[in-house]
């Protein structure tokens, strides 16, 4: 589901009221824990973190206007899902997070490359995604995507 905010806010004041208090928290607890050199603003219809570009000058290589997409949320149909580009990026941090999770959550892991949905909001591991936010700089990050862009 796609939502015309202009900022994470009014996002959250559009969607259902029953998922309105699990996403004021998880950005709660993401802002609370994400690392210096990333902004919150809306990115791609969604409240995403991101280099901006008076960090990152040349913004995003499929769309250097935009700046550096790192991890956003959403609300969707079905579940609220976490999109993180560092989970992606860097194989340790993917294989930490999937031991992580069962020590957080009952259900199963339901993951893509860099999207992760979760689908009952009751057991809504806060605690892990605000590790997960603290686990990568934005130096860091920068450094991974120069150097993937790179060998393209």
């Amino acid at each position: 589901m796609q939502y015309e905010a202009k900022s994470p806010e009014d996002y959250i004041s559009q969607v259902p009221e029953e998922r309105q208090g699990t996403l004021k928290k998880l950005r709660k607890v993401i802002n609370d824990n994400l690392p210096k050199g990333f902004e919150e603003g809306m990115i791609y219809k969604m409240i995403g973190y991101y280099v901006p570009h008076s960090v990152y000058p040349d913004g995003y290589h499929c769309d250097p206007k935009t700046p550096l997409p790192f991890m956003s949320f959403a609300s969707q149909k079905n579940s609220v899902n976490l999109y993180h580009s560092g989970i992606y990026a860097k194989k340790e941090l993917h294989d930490w997070f999937v031991g992580e999770y069962p020590k957080h959550c009952k259900r199963k892991l339901d993951m893509g490359k860099s999207c992760i949905r979760f689908k009952n909001l009751d057991e809504f591991p806060f605690e892990l995604i605000g590790e997960l936010t603290r686990k990568m700089t934005s130096e860091e990050y920068i450094g991974i995507y120069e150097n993937a862009i790179k060998k393209k």
